[in-house]
């Protein structure tokens, strides 16, 4: 019934999301009925998926390392920075590796359909010794280097990746308190409902895939490593 509840929910906030693109009643295109259909059918897979990761890490949720849940974006799987990461530095600690593994099994054997946006996040202290310009670039560095490691470690799809860094400026509690600030460090993997919208092309509207929008337009998939002027 909780299940129900929150895939029922999470349709209407996505729906409402799109409610500022217009879906096309061509023949040959499909309705309105059927998108919500296979949203449907998406969120259901992501909720198999989060029963998943919370058996996978039963043990890192009890002790708060990690967090799981269903949003308006997606499934969001949220680590504790200070358990990925020393202070100030963006090289991913060695005691993460089996955390990261758990998580990368299944994005790579039950959740091969979505693409994975990860996103960093610091509390609001200043820069000060590390090095980095602001908490800009280290939340950016941070979440490149989980990205890199998902690739070139686990093996997963770098077609299915993006990184976004968005420094002190979405916190989740209080940066008065040290507990507040340490739930402010934190990398969300955030796996991504294929939500299809429509966007104005030179012969009308056409419908596309949000991962179109934002696809590299080179043919390049390599990776680049961050470079040395975020410091």
């Amino acid at each position: 019934m909780k299940n129900n509840f929150l895939k029922a929910l999470l349709v209407l906030f996505i729906t409402l999301g799109l409610a500022g693109c217009s879906f096309v009643f061509q023949k040959g295109r499909r309705s309105d009925a059927e998108k919500i259909q296979e949203l449907n059918a998406q969120l259901d897979e992501l909720l198999s998926s989060k029963s998943m990761l919370e058996q996978k890490l039963g043990q890192e949720i009890n002790d708060r390392q990690i967090k799981l849940q269903m949003m308006e974006k997606g499934l969001v799987i949220t680590v504790v920075g200070d358990l990925l990461f020393d202070s100030g530095k963006a090289s991913i600690r060695p005691e993460a590796y089996p955390l990261l593994n758990k998580v990368a099994s299944v994005l790579k054997d039950n959740m091969a359909q979505f693409n994975i946006g990860i996103e960093g996040h610091t509390d609001n202290v200043p820069i000060k010794v590390s090095g980095w310009k602001s908490n800009w670039e280290l939340s950016t560095a941070r979440a490149l280097s989980v990205l890199h490691y998902l690739v070139k470690e686990q093996g997963i799809s770098p077609e299915r990746l993006s990184a976004i860094g968005y420094g002190e400026y979405r916190p989740v509690d209080s940066n008065e308190t040290a507990a507040g600030r340490k739930q402010n460090r934190r990398v969300e993997i955030v796996i991504l409902p294929n939500v299809t919208k429509v966007k104005s092309g030179s012969n009308g509207p056409v419908a596309v895939k949000d991962s179109e929008e934002s696809s590299d337009t080179t043919g390049s998939s390599e990776l680049k490593e961050p470079i040395d002027n975020l410091k």
